[in-house]
Formats: structure tokens, C-alpha cells, sequence
């Protein structure tokens, strides 16, 4: 979807995703009436921070539910799971926006991207996670299956048309093609564990980013 300047005059890094890639459910958690949703979305989450596996079975126990009922509320597992990632990716994201407060243009893209793959990167819940359902994992953050990519390019694209303007690097690339080498640099050096076989790293991030966008040219 292509933004106008008005779009990304009227977004911001905590909504921009959700916006460009909604949801079943995020539709249903963002209207205030499906508090059954809610209730069931909430629990899933503090159960993902606190390092569990989100388990159906289990949740419709704790919700005094059965899975029918739960599924009718929420979807399917993966659907539950991509909202639940994308909700703690927001504050994340937020906060790494906060950590890069007096940079601007391409040193600022790269220091909030450079802040998200490092918070990635030493959150025990999310490493956690990773580990237990790498499979799982790499189709729901890397992949088209589910919003959340779809949603960091957007992100990303909003960060480059914000600090570098609709025609970056004078014009060499369009935003969403530099968001989306953006978005793929930063999966590289959050999952290169998983991918590669590597060790996830916010330096070799952080470096590639600065590259990409001449931000010491």
C-alpha cells in the first residue's frame, strides 16, 4: 500500500504497522466489544513474557472455556501468536525510537532498527521462543503467513519516507524497496542463529544498516 505524506504525517511507530496490515483479530481486539478476545489475547501474553509455549488446550483451561469457544474468540493458534508477537514488538519499537532521540535522517533509521534487533536479541521470553518453535517461528516473523512482516516493512517504510523523504538515497531505490532490504537485514541479524547457523548480532546489524542507507557517506 503506498502512503501519502499525510499518512506518515498522521502515524506513528506504534500504530503504522497495525494500520497497513490488520488483522481478524486485531480488527476484534481494537473495537472494545470482544472482551472475550481480549481476556483470552491478555492471558496468551503474559504467558508468552513469562517463557511458556502458548498452549490452546491448556488456555481454554485456564479461561474456563472450551477450545471451540476459544477459537471463536481468537482464531487459530498462529493468529493468536502473531498478535500476541506484534503487540510486544510496538513498545519495542517505541522504545527504540525514544533511544535514538537527537538523531535524524539516515542515523536515526539506522539507530531505531539497530535498538529493535538488540532488544531482540536479549529478550530471554523471545529467545525463548525461538528456541522452542524455530520452524514455527521463522514462518511467522519472516514470512508472509502471517501480519508481522508485512507490518515491520510498513514500519520501516514510514521510518524512511519520515527521515529521508518519497525519493531516498537521491532517488536510487523507492522507500518501500529500501524497507523491505531493511526489514530483511534485520531478520538476518536477529534470526541468524536459526537461518544460518550464526550468532545474532546488533553491531553487524548496525553496521549493515548504516551501509545501506550512506549514513557516513
Amino acid at each position: 500500500m503506498t502512503r501519502t505524506a499525510t499518512d506518515t504525517a498522521r502515524a506513528t511507530i506504534a500504530t503504522v504497522g497495525t494500520d497497513a496490515a490488520p488483522s481478524w483479530l486485531s480488527e476484534r481486539l481494537a473495537d472494545g466489544i470482544h472482551s472475550d478476545a481480549q481476556r483470552a489475547f491478555d492471558t496468551a501474553r503474559e504467558t508468552f513474557i513469562a517463557g511458556r509455549r502458548i498452549d490452546m488446550t491448556a488456555l481454554a483451561a485456564t479461561l474456563g472455556v472450551d477450545r471451540t469457544s476459544l477459537f471463536r474468540w481468537v482464531g487459530n493458534r498462529d493468529a493468536l501468536l502473531g498478535e500476541v508477537l506484534w503487540s510486544l514488538a510496538i513498545p519495542t519499537l517505541v522504545q527504540a525510537e525514544h533511544a535514538a532521540a537527537g538523531t535524524s535522517g539516515a542515523d536515526r533509521i539506522a539507530a531505531i532498527l539497530t535498538h529493535f534487533v538488540d532488544d531482540l536479541n536479549t529478550a530471554e521470553y523471545f529467545r525463548a521462543f525461538l528456541r522452542r518453535e524455530p520452524a514455527r517461528a521463522l514462518r511467522l516473523l519472516t514470512t508472509k503467513e502471517s501480519p508481522i512482516q508485512r507490518r515491520y516493512v510498513a514500519t520501516a517504510e514510514w521510518l524512511v519516507r519520515r527521515d529521508l523523504g518519497d525519493e531516498p538515497l537521491d532517488g536510487a531505490i523507492a522507500p518501500a524497496d529500501l524497507a523491505y532490504i531493511l526489514v530483511r537485514l534485520s531478520e538476518s541479524f536477529t534470526y541468524a542463529d536459526l537461518i544460518s547457523g550464526d550468532v545474532p548480532s546488533a553491531e553487524r546489524a548496525r553496521v549493515a544498516f548504516r551501509l545501506l542507507l550512506r549514513a557516513d557517506a
